[in-house]
C-alpha cells in the first residue's frame, strides 16, 4: 500500500492541533464538494482526498496509528499483537533478541505476507478498522428521513438519515469500515453530523423559534395574518390590542423528533410591531386627532 501524506492533503504541519485539522477540513471539503463542481473529476478527486485524510487525522486515535505505523496504519493492532505473539513463540526457545527483530515493513511482512514453519497451520484473524467520516448537511435536509450516498476511503456508500438528527451527532453505521484480515470481522462506520442552518427557523432540540412582522394596524384592530411555517404555511387569528414581543406556540410545527415516527416539537413565533413610515398628511392628520382623543 503506498504511502500517502494526509498531513500534505490538508496543507497542515505534523504537530497540527485537532481544531487545526477540523478548520482546514471543512474549507477544503466546501472548496471541492461535488455540489459546487459538478462534473469536475479531480475536485471529486480531491474531495475524496480530503475527506480519507480528515477521516484518518481528525480521529485523535488514527491519528496517533499513523504517525507511529505511516503507511501500515490500519494494521497497527494487529501488528502488536503478532510481534508479541512471536516475542511470546521465541522466549520458548531461549528468550527473543530484539537486535534480529528486523526492518518494521519486513516484519509484518513475515507475519502478514508469510509465515515461518514455527507458525504454519495457526491463523490469526483480526477484526478491520473503524471509519469516522464529517458529514455536513442543510437543517432543511434532516426535516425528513433520506438516503443519501457518502464517500469514505474512496467507496460510495448508500446510507439513511433518520429525521431529526441534531449538530454533532454521531450514527453508527455496523460493518461499513475496514475489511477484517483472515476471516475477521468488518470495522464499522461512524458518521458525525454537522449541520448548517440557511433558514430563517432558529432551532432548540425539537422546537422551532421565529419571529413575524405585524403591522400597527392589525395589531391594534385584531384580524388574520398567514404566516410560514416549515414546511408550509398556516393562518392566524390576531387578538385586537397585541402588544409588541408577543409570542404565540403553534402545536407540533416544530422539528420533527429524532426516531419518533410522526412527532414534532412545537414551532414559536415572535410579533415584531412594524409602524408605519412614509405618512401623508391626512395620516398624520388622522393620528393628530386619535392622539387628542387619547
Amino acid at each position: 500500500m503506498a504511502f500517502i501524506d494526509y498531513y500534505k492533503i490538508l496543507g497542515l504541519a505534523k504537530n497540527a492541533s485537532e481544531k487545526d485539522i477540523k478548520k482546514a477540513y471543512r474549507k477544503l471539503a466546501r472548496k471541492y464538494h461535488p455540489d459546487l463542481n459538478p462534473n469536475d473529476k479531480e475536485a471529486e478527486k480531491k474531495f475524496k482526498e480530503v475527506n480519507e485524510a480528515h477521516a484518518v487525522l481528525g480521529n485523535p486515535e488514527n491519528r496517533k496509528k499513523y504517525d507511529e505505523y505511516g503507511e501500515h496504519w490500519q494494521h497497527a493492532e494487529e501488528y502488536e499483537k503478532a510481534r508479541k505473539q512471536q516475542q511470546y513463540q521465541q522466549s520458548d526457545f531461549g528468550g527473543f533478541d530484539r537486535r534480529t527483530q528486523g526492518d518494521f515493513s519486513d516484519f509484518f511482512e513475515s507475519m502478514f505476507g508469510g509465515r515461518s514453519s514455527r507458525t504454519q497451520g495457526r491463523q490469526y484473524s483480526f477484526r478491520g478498522q473503524d471509519f469516522h467520516a464529517d458529514l455536513q448537511l442543510d437543517l432543511k435536509d434532516v426535516y425528513r428521513t433520506h438516503k443519501r450516498i457518502v464517500t469514505v476511503n474512496n467507496k460510495n456508500i448508500r446510507i439513511t438519515i433518520p429525521a431529526g438528527v441534531v449538530n454533532g451527532q454521531i450514527i453508527k453505521i455496523k460493518g461499513y469500515g475496514g475489511t477484517g484480515i483472515s476471516g475477521g470481522p468488518n470495522g464499522d462506520l461512524y458518521i458525525q453530523f454537522s449541520i448548517v442552518n440557511s433558514t430563517k427557523f432558529k432551532r432548540d432540540k425539537d422546537n422551532l423559534y421565529t419571529s413575524v412582522d405585524l403591522d400597527l394596524y392589525t395589531a391594534i384592530l385584531g384580524g388574520t395574518i398567514t404566516v410560514d411555517t416549515f414546511d408550509g404555511k398556516a393562518k392566524l387569528t390576531i387578538q385586537p390590542e397585541t402588544k409588541n414581543g408577543t409570542k404565540v406556540k403553534l402545536k407540533g410545527k416544530g422539528f420533527p423528533k429524532y426516531k419518533k415516527e410522526g412527532q414534532f416539537g412545537d414551532l414559536y413565533i415572535t410579533y415584531q410591531l412594524q409602524l408605519p413610515t412614509n405618512l401623508s398628511e391626512k395620516e398624520k392628520q388622522l393620528f393628530s386627532e386619535l392622539q387628542k382623543l387619547r
